[in-house]
């Protein structure tokens, strides 16, 4: 990998900035295969590791190691490996969910498959459901029909009759009317 394909990827930080011509040939030297030839190494192709990984830390150390959703965190000591977080026990809910869906899912499944195989017989039932309801639905309008006529006659006699007799002798003359109770 050469420098420029290293700066093509770190574009996004602040790296790109620290790399100077020493750092470059650093980088060139450590990135490229070594040669299983029994040429003399010259003192351009010569590079301390202790160098190179001097310059990694240094390049480590002001990369910005925030993160938008993490507090800023101190760079590492040198020398000194944390040890990863432990990992943490599955919560109960998850485990349930987990095994719920695939049970789930097979029930519907399986009742997907039933009303495929019920499909005519389902289609003759709702024929007769809806028959049963247009039956109903006329029965109960025939039995409000013959509710109300039988009890009009039955009241027909109690009812009291009353009319009204209203006169007028012109369009703003006094009005004269008369209510008869029968």
């Amino acid at each position: 990998m050469t420098s420029a394909e290293i700066s093509e990827l770190l574009d996004h930080t602040d790296i790109c900035r620290l790399l100077d011509k020493d750092t470059t040939r650093l980088l060139n030297a450590s990135n490229t295969p070594t040669s299983t030839t029994t040429s003399a190494p010259t003192s351009k192709d010569q590079v301390d590791p202790a160098e190179i990984e001097a310059i990694w830390r240094h390049i480590r150390a002001q990369q910005p190691t925030v993160q938008p959703t993490q507090v800023p965190q101190s760079a590492p000591e040198p020398g000194r490996t944390d040890a990863p977080p432990a990992a943490q026990p599955i919560p109960a809910w998850a485990k349930t969910t987990a095994l719920l869906a695939p049970t789930v899912g097979g029930g519907i499944a399986i009742t997907a498959a039933g009303l495929s195989a019920a499909a005519p017989g389902l289609v003759a039932v709702s024929h007769v459901l809806w028959s049963t309801v247009a039956a109903l639905a006329a029965g109960g309008a025939a039995a409000a029909a013959l509710i109300g006529r039988i009890k009009a006659r039955s009241t027909a006699a109690h009812r009291p009759h009353i009319t009204q007799h209203i006169t007028s002798t012109g369009l703003f003359g006094r009005v004269n009317g008369t209510i008869n109770h029968r």
